[in-house]
């Protein structure tokens, strides 16, 4: 994933709603979601939406089909996991990644 892709599509996550939306339509799957569930799942008024929905998909991160009379918006697998490749290459200089426990330091008073 180049660069100018990499810093888009986080800015289109770095806002709460599109977060929020990009995260729902990850867990509802590769069926997606109608623009209206996902409004009122959300809370998102539609001329709201729209707007996210336009920044989500400029930036790779969802994609849309028509059905009968409904938009359909599903979240771009391909994308997220190539986001996610990028964030984690080369993850601790090539060793496994495992989450560290650090005792909590104890303060002496």
């Amino acid at each position: 994933m180049e660069i100018k892709s990499v810093v888009t599509a986080l800015a289109a996550l770095a806002q709460e709603s599109r977060l929020a939306v990009f995260r729902l339509l990850v867990q509802a799957g590769p069926e997606g979601m109608s623009a209206g569930k996902i409004g009122e799942t959300l809370g998102i008024p539609p001329s709201s939406l729209s707007f996210h929905m336009k920044e989500l998909a400029h930036a790779g991160l969802v994609s849309s089909r028509q059905e009968s009379r409904y938009v359909i918006y599903s979240a771009n697998f391909r994308t997220m996991n190539e986001l996610l490749g990028f964030l984690t290459e080369n993850c601790c200089g090539g060793n496994p990644c495992v989450p560290t426990d650090l005792p909590e330091q104890e303060h002496s008073s």
